[in-house]
């Protein structure tokens, strides 16, 4: 499934943007790029050109947000119909939700609770063609697995009848330490739904990527026989927890994290590379120009 050009691949400096599980926001020809923070907190970095970026400020305060701990993966939706912004965030192993007037922040959660009970983390919305709005996140079961459910139109509250397992480690490449299927991410192309996920640990070099099609939204999910789509591409390793974004352009990208070096893991760092489509019956996706996301000093 993936094609990555080697040669255009950076190499990572001290000056890369210290962020785990990136996702992308493009609002008013402002990139705002979310993620899990060192320190344990949930910030913001802007930039307009994807290239360098800068240091906003925190995003969602912990004395606004539900838990005490874990806070972790954030994602920022512009919900148009609304006006506003809506992070969802794990903190504490659960899902929550939060919303601002600015991508900037701050974000407050108006109902300080998780959007469900069971222990689950890491949240992505989908909204299909006909406006049915979907979540999908991990579970802690078998390992980590993936799930997926609709929500209502409030975009906050799971029909928790709907909730169905997508995915689940069911491939070679997947078993290195230990049994973990997340970090889902969902787009519709050509009437197809594609899931990019990742497997293994986050700590393991061998964390990668992989992706599965569909459809219908909640499945069943076939995987590509081919995956891991990306892993240990050149210097990188530990790559994986990928969300997919369109610059100002039009263009997709992906935006996925790395480990700091061959030797530590943390401060894990951010790396943004172009994608596209085959020609085949069923498209596959091609990821070429890895750059690496600099931090403005």
């Amino acid at each position: 499934m993936v094609s990555c050009n080697d040669s255009e691949t950076k190499f990572i400096s001290l000056s890369s943007v210290p962020l785990a599980d990136p996702y992308i926001l493009l609002h008013d020809g402002v990139y705002y790029a979310y993620g899990t923070n060192p320190d344990n907190r949930i910030g913001v970095y802007t930039s307009r050109n994807l290239r360098s970026w800068k240091v906003a400020h925190e995003a969602l305060d912990s004395k606004e947000m539900w838990g005490e701990h874990l806070f972790w993966v954030p994602e920022v939706y512009y919900i148009k119909d609304k006006g506003r912004f809506l992070m969802y965030y794990s903190s504490d192993d659960r899902i929550c939700a939060a919303w601002s007037d600015s991508p900037l922040g701050p974000f407050r959660q108006e109902e300080k609770k998780p959007m469900i009970d069971d222990k689950c983390v890491d949240n992505t919305l989908f909204i299909d063609d006909d406006g049915q709005a979907y979540t999908f996140f991990n579970k802690f079961n078998d390992g980590m697995t993936i799930w997926g459910a609709e929500l209502e139109n409030d975009l906050t509250t799971i029909r928790q009848a709907t909730m169905k397992q997508c995915l689940y480690t069911s491939q070679k490449w997947e078993e290195v330490w230990p049994r973990v299927n997340e970090g889902a991410f969902v787009i519709k192309h050509k009437g197809i739904y594609y899931m990019i996920y990742s497997g293994n640990s986050h700590l393991s070099q061998h964390y990668g990527i992989g992706f599965a099609t569909a459809s219908s939204p909640l499945g069943p999910w076939t995987k590509y026989d081919k995956n891991p789509i990306l892993q240990k591409p050149v210097n990188l390793l530990g790559s994986g927890h990928s969300t997919l974004f369109r610059d100002k352009r039009g263009r997709l990208k992906i935006i996925f994290h790395a480990h700091h070096n061959e030797e530590e893991v943390h401060p894990r760092t951010m790396y943004t590379a172009d994608v596209s489509f085959s020609d085949d019956d069923i498209p596959v996706v091609q990821i070429s120009g890895i750059t690496t996301a600099k931090l403005e000093r």
